[in-house]
């Protein structure tokens, strides 16, 4: 039948298309041939399922990857990466998430402690554009971690620098890098463990409380809905620990609690409603049963 025939056609071209991803991943291991095969492989990695296993248990695959972002070490202090470098670099790290969101992979890829080859990368500070691309790619593999919502993830990344690294970008990167940098932080709030984390001392609290205050007068200047919800988030989050909640009594930037944001969140239902259950989070003289939930006042 007409049917079968277009059928085998079509296995025939993915097979052809798995011996090209063999080819590429091969050439991985030879530096002459290395800089297509990241190319071809980047753009593949979101057609090809099972391309992080095939990466991970390949021989010298991820040597040759982790080679690619030590290469750039020497280009990071003094400043000097280039566009060419750092596309090159970044090819490997969207290869690297890729692993990082597999659910077979993600495990071994924390375990051999790949994520603390890319801090480096997260602590540059230069403006020009290849650094800018290479921190939010770099961002986009510790997201891609956090976005499983497990746990092995957090208790990885809380055992790093992680929190410190993202409030510094939080506070002067690219708008888009501020992004990611926040939904990591949001991320790691999200759990249990990482509130409490935050908010076992108050020298960590009151630096996620600055930069997240700082943030909020910074969009009240100008005005981005998309990191507004993350920040909001951040804030209504951290109300649910007690003592955060006594500390946000005092520190709430106005601008949240007036109508600053009124215009931005207008057609924005989740991030007024988050917003509006902060402001009750947070109105004094609220009493809780001891399961945390508010009780009517008597």
């Amino acid at each position: 039948s007409h049917n079968s025939g277009s059928y085998a056609v079509t296995t025939a071209l993915a097979q052809v298309d798995r011996e090209k991803i063999y080819q590429w991943i091969n050439e991985l291991s030879s530096p002459e041939t290395r800089e297509n095969a990241l190319l071809e492989l980047s753009k593949k990695r979101e057609s090809v399922t099972d391309l992080a296993p095939m990466l991970w248990h390949s021989c010298g695959t991820i040597a040759a990857l982790l080679q690619e972002i030590v290469n750039i070490y020497p280009s990071i202090n003094p400043p000097t990466l280039t566009a060419h470098q750092s596309n090159r670099v970044c090819n490997a790290l969207a290869l690297l998430q890729c692993v990082a969101s597999h659910v077979e992979t993600r495990s071994a890829f924390l375990a051999a402690h790949i994520p603390l080859f890319l801090y480096p990368f997260l602590h540059t500070v230069s403006k020009t554009r290849p650094f800018e691309y290479l921190r939010l790619t770099s961002l986009g593999v510790i997201g891609a971690l956090v976005k499983t919502d497990e746990q092995e993830v957090i208790n990885f990344l809380l055992t790093t620098e992680i929190i410190p690294l993202c409030l510094r970008i939080m506070e002067s990167g690219s708008e888009l890098s501020k992004t990611v940098a926040t939904f990591i932080l949001q991320k790691i709030l999200l759990d249990d463990t990482g509130l409490a984390y935050i908010c076992q001392t108050y020298e960590r609290f009151s630096h996620v409380a600055m930069i997240l205050g700082k943030m909020v007068l910074q969009l009240s200047k100008e005005p981005s809905a998309r990191l507004l919800k993350h920040v909001v988030r951040c804030y209504l989050r951290l109300s649910d620990n007690s003592r955060a909640r006594e500390a946000l009594r005092q520190c709430l930037p106005d601008q949240l609690k007036d109508t600053t944001f009124a215009q931005v969140l207008k057609d924005d239902t989740t991030t007024k409603r988050w917003l509006a259950q902060l402001v009750k989070n947070l109105q004094e003289g609220q009493v809780t049963d001891p399961r945390g939930i508010p009780l009517p006042s008597q």
